[in-house]
């Protein structure tokens, strides 16, 4: 399941090594992060500063889950997380307290991006590093291209579907659009203007160095 989370307000506990990462990543998803924390590095910090993210220095309490849709914990003591955990669950927020997969009603998946495609792999909590490893091999199989790939699909499909053909033809024309076939070819030519641009970069007109 992907959330979206753009706007909704998503509460950190703990903002160390293990923490900073989940607000990170919840600054990119556009939500609005509060985090709260007895100790924050640089990075935290700085989102702060910035106005990325609200950042209080103190200990949790109950009233910090107030309004929240989603919360992460992250700190270093165990009943303190199982607190977090158990009022979570009595207000109904969605929380995940991070390597404890028995406290978490979600799990962070490893995620290849490439643009508007992503690809997550999940072991349920069971093994982190199994996930970035399966998530490295997909990254060299889905390279960089796949994000125009995908951005052109997307164009393509709104003008289909504002068409007038009729039904079965525009399922069909979309099921060819998305083919083995399609993206071969889709790939070959974003190479072949790479390839263009590269050539043209280094024609002799383009040297802009000066000799003297």
């Amino acid at each position: 399941m992907f959330l979206k989370l753009e706007g909704k307000r998503c509460l950190v506990v703990g903002a160390g090594k293990v923490g900073e990462p989940k607000v990170g990543g919840l600054i990119d998803t556009g939500a609005r992060v509060h985090v709260v924390a007895l100790e924050a590095g640089e990075a935290v910090r700085n989102w702060a500063r910035t106005g990325k993210i609200t950042f209080e220095l103190r200990a949790f309490v109950p009233e910090d889950l107030d309004g929240t849709f989603l919360a992460v914990v992250a700190t270093a003591s165990r009943v303190l997380n199982e607190t977090i955990y158990r009022e979570a669950q009595r207000r109904g927020i969605l929380c995940n307290v991070v390597d404890v997969p028995e406290y978490c009603d979600f799990y962070y998946p490893a995620v290849v991006r490439r643009g508007d495609l992503q690809i997550a792999v999940s072991t349920s909590g069971q093994s982190p590093s199994l996930a970035q490893k399966i998530r490295q091999q997909l990254e060299r199989q889905f390279d960089p291209g796949y994000a125009r790939w995908v951005a052109d699909l997307g164009a393509t499909r709104r003008l289909v579907l504002a068409s007038d053909l009729d039904p079965q033809r525009k399922r069909d024309l979309l099921q060819s659009l998305a083919s083995p076939e399609a993206l071969e070819a889709a790939l070959a030519e974003q190479s072949a203007t790479r390839f263009a641009k590269a050539v043209d970069k280094r024609a002799p007109g383009n040297d802009r160095r000066v000799t003297a």
